[in-house]
């Protein structure tokens, strides 16, 4: 029996482990090892070496394998998958692109589909009839087509595959029959060695075949091949000629063995290895006897060396990929966690996405896994993803229904606005007009393109109404009138008031010509300038008093906030406490100004004046900060 192919061929993209080795001498079904489990292993090895070498056999192509790298399909957008869809099918051979088709046509049904039930519920909630509901798209058009087109050519090679693998088989079978032939010949043996010689040539560019006629093909020519140099021992010099040709070409690949056993890079020693088996197998006849076990024994050890380094690169590679495995299933973990927290708002979907992101980049720079759980890893983390987008999506889609519902709402408001904005009767309207402007602040939100639009509208109808009541109170209200002469005279009294030594006494003074300036009443509109001269007269008393700039600010604001809620107009309520917000907002601005300008001073002390005086002021605008953030509080407590 001929030497046995000892390695797997690889296709250039997949590295595979080392595998035993075999005697040239010893029969796959014999074993060489002293222990059944090793027997058990070695007809392990040798049956996958046929079935790859099978497989081998069918592959045309097999020589001219190369990478085609899988991107991240599952970020891409409808438009972006078709067009690479187009690239593979018009640009890479269509047997080595499967993998990428299927994984692009899961990735386009599953975000199309999610598409159309997003379009499908906009439709229903415009008001659509679901049967009457229908969806295309030029994006669908354009996959259908490019898929169509891919499907086209696998079946178109597949086809051509067939007819040269029978064919191939036919031409080989032929040969085999033909080198029975020159068995026994009655002609002149060289020129029956000349025809062997042809014919041998003829079988190694005879090409692929089918994979289950491999290993019977294989047998029977190289069985044949050897009933042939037996029958050549008739002319010793042409045998004799043969064998020392194919033992020179031998020990070459037996120092270039050698030569790779002591190479650092495994990968690359391992695929050189396999073309070197190939080639001792394939192209190569027998030698002497007398040499055979010999060299077998060469190459078998440099064989063997390469395979015990690459089993050891292997093995930890192993452990490096089992730790990666262990990260990406904590990220797999920590992503089905967070989609069952879920969140309530927007704000609350929009951090999660964030950390949803982070976690997809530290899943693709986690490393490799193991290949037997990569692709369940890699579909588990794609169904986590998944689920979580769903639930996302389900909360925007529940967000959006409920804006639209909102929308509503507001539109019944504004009929009822602008219906009595011009009404006369302001016992029954103007509780309504208030009514309503709760009403719209506690509805909540509607779609930002609406929301401009109909709070100006709102806005211009209860503004219409409260004007032209104030118009007529400013008219009519003598009363108001009279409140500001009282108030004008009370003015003038509070720049003789004299204070004894006593703050409390004082401080009761003070609260008591506030009440006596809150009882007078509202003043007109126009009039309202009042308010001002009297918080600065009020600024001058709690000096004399010597009550703290804060609490003489708060007494002053509430006063304010009471007129404020007692006016008809809740306008000037929401203006007080946007001005608020605003201060606020300005006073923490400034703060952050300051504490970044302190980072400036890294070698100055703290007695610095310059430094001394940030500090400084940095602390008088902590004051103002809290004072505005008391006032916000007392406002919002009368909502």
């Amino acid at each position: 029996m001929s030497e046995q192919d000892n390695l797997q061929p690889v296709d250039g993209n997949e590295e595979k482990k080392p595998i035993a080795v075999q005697s040239e001498e010893t029969p796959i079904t014999e074993t060489t090892s002293s222990t059944e489990d090793a027997a058990k292993n070695e007809d392990v090895v040798f049956e996958e070496i046929e079935a790859s070498n099978a497989e081998d056999a069918e592959d045309e192509g097999n020589n001219e394998r190369h990478t085609i790298p899988f991107k991240e399909y599952d970020t891409m957008s409808l438009e972006a998958l078709v067009i690479e869809l187009e690239k593979l099918v018009s640009t890479e051979k269509v047997q080595a692109i499967k993998e990428h088709v299927d994984g692009i046509k899961n990735e386009f049904n599953s975000k199309f589909n999610s598409l159309i039930d997003e379009k499908k519920e906009d439709f229903l909630n415009e008001g659509g009839n679901e049967i009457d509901f229908y969806y295309s798209s030029p994006v669908q058009k354009r996959f259908k087509t490019a898929y169509k087109d891919y499907k086209g050519q696998l079946h178109s090679h597949y086809k051509k595959i067939e007819t040269n693998l029978k064919g191939n088989l036919e031409n080989r079978l032929r040969i085999i029959e033909d080198i029975k032939g020159l068995i026994g010949v009655e002609e002149n043996i060289n020129t029956t060695y000349k025809h062997f010689k042809d014919l041998q040539d003829q079988w190694r560019n005879a090409g692929p075949i089918p994979r289950d006629k491999y290993n019977n093909a294989w047998n029977s020519y190289h069985h044949h091949v050897e009933m042939f140099y037996d029958f050549l021992h008739l002319n010793r010099d042409l045998r004799d000629l043969d064998f020392k040709h194919n033992l020179d070409l031998k020990l070459k690949i037996i120092e270039r063995a050698e030569e790779l056993a002591q190479d650092e890079d495994t990968n690359r020693s391992f695929r050189e290895l396999q073309v070197l088996h190939k080639m001792w197998k394939e192209e190569l006849g027998p030698v002497s006897k007398e040499h055979r076990e010999e060299i077998w024994n060469r190459f078998k050890a440099a064989t063997k060396i390469i395979h015990n380094k690459r089993q050891a690169y292997y093995d930890e590679l192993d452990k490096i990929y089992e730790v990666n495995l262990e990260k990406k299933t904590l990220i797999i973990q920590k992503i089905e966690s967070l989609t069952n927290e879920g969140a309530k708002s927007h704000n609350g979907w929009q951090a999660k996405i964030k950390e949803i992101e982070q976690l997809r980049e530290a899943f693709f720079g986690a490393g490799k896994v193991p290949l037997k759980v990569n692709e369940a890893t890699w579909s588990k983390f794609k169904e986590a993803v998944r689920t979580f987008n769903r639930k996302k999506n389900v909360f925007y889609k529940d967000l959006k229904k409920e804006q639209f519902d909102n929308l509503q709402k507001k539109l019944e408001l504004i009929k009822i606005a602008e219906a009595n904005k011009d009404s006369e009767d302001s016992e029954t309207t103007t509780p309504l007009m208030k009514k309503i402007q709760n009403d719209w602040k506690k509805i909540g939100h509607v779609p930002r393109k609406d929301s401009d639009k109909i709070w100006k509208q709102f806005k211009a109808a209860c503004n219409a109404y409260f004007d032209n009541l104030h118009s007529k109170k400013n008219a009519e209200n003598e009363v108001e009138i009279a409140a500001f002469k009282a108030k004008t005279e009370l003015l003038d009294d509070l720049k003789t008031i004299e204070f004894s030594d006593n703050k409390e006494e004082g401080l009761q003074v003070i609260k008591d010509k506030i009440s006596e300036w809150k009882a007078i009443g509202r003043v007109p509109s126009n009039k309202r300038f009042i308010e001002g001269k009297f918080n600065k007269a009020l600024d001058e008393l709690f000096k004399q008093v010597k009550v703290s700039k804060n609490e003489a600010e708060l007494i002053k604001f509430e006063n304010k906030l009471d007129e404020l809620s007692n006016a008809d107009d809740s306008r000037h309520l929401d203006n007080e406490r946007l001005f608020i917000r605003k201060k606020i907002d300005e006073v923490k601005a400034e703060i952050n100004q300051l504490e970044n300008n302190l980072q400036f001073f890294t070698n100055v002390k703290d007695d610095n004046p310059l430094v001394k005086e940030v500090h400084a002021s940095i602390g008088r605008h902590k004051d103002s900060l809290k004072l505005w953030k008391t006032k916000l509080s007392k406002i919002k407590a009368l909502y």
